[in-house]
């Protein structure tokens, strides 16, 4: 535990590696498991990113309520963006959201985070139709196919194994078309500028697992 009273700089952003930011977010997810996060002295970080921002990562997360991003990975302001959706999957303007973050602002990692027993992926694996919720459920229809063809026992929310797959395949399927279709990311992946991962966190333990 430490006593966080600096802001991420740009000289310090310039630094670090895909690799040490990865590290860094999961040692932060162990002190939260284990009730030992920072101090931090938000004040004072308030006051020196008035100026700017040089976040280390972007998180594309769930809206879920349970899974508050930079508590889970024990981040405080200045340190990572985050975008939301239900479900976690990837659309135009997050795409660009994560362009920005790392093309022009600098940040080193993606991390696409899942969550166990995620209500939008047991939702789609129902075949929910509900007004606009319809249309985000597409975006999760294709992992849910996967799992069908990987999971034994039903095919819906009733089956735990399938709901888990299924998460864990969104997850997988988000990053895959996050390369096929932003060449900008693709690219700065290619050449080791940053690193493209997935995870899930366990609302039962707390734990993001690494995929």
């Amino acid at each position: 535990m430490a006593h966080i009273n600096n802001a991420l700089d740009k000289a310090t952003q310039d630094t670090l590696t895909p690799a040490g930011v990865l590290q860094d977010l999961m040692e932060g997810n162990d002190r939260f498991v284990n009730n030992n996060t920072n101090t931090v002295d938000n004040q004072a970080l308030v006051g020196q990113t008035v100026g700017g921002q040089f976040p280390k990562a972007v998180v594309l997360s769930c809206i879920d309520s349970r899974v508050p991003v930079e508590t889970v990975l024990d981040q405080a302001i200045g340190d990572v963006f985050v975008a939301r959706v239900a479900g976690n999957f990837e659309n135009t303007d997050i795409l660009g959201s994560m362009e920005y973050s790392c093309k022009v602002a600098g940040s080193k990692l993606v991390l696409v985070l899942g969550h166990e027993a995620c209500g939008a992926v047991k939702a789609a694996c129902d075949g929910v139709e509900l007004g606009n919720i319809t249309a985000l459920l597409g975006n999760i229809t294709p992992a849910v196919k996967q799992s069908a063809v990987e999971v034994d026992g039903e095919a819906n929310s009733s089956n735990s194994a399938f709901v888990a797959k299924t998460v864990e395949n969104n997850v997988k399927l988000t990053m895959d078309r996050i390369r096929e279709k932003s060449p900008i990311l693709k690219e700065m992946e290619d050449n080791g500028e940053i690193s493209i991962v997935g995870g899930v966190y366990m609302l039962s333990s707390g734990k993001v697992e690494l995929l």
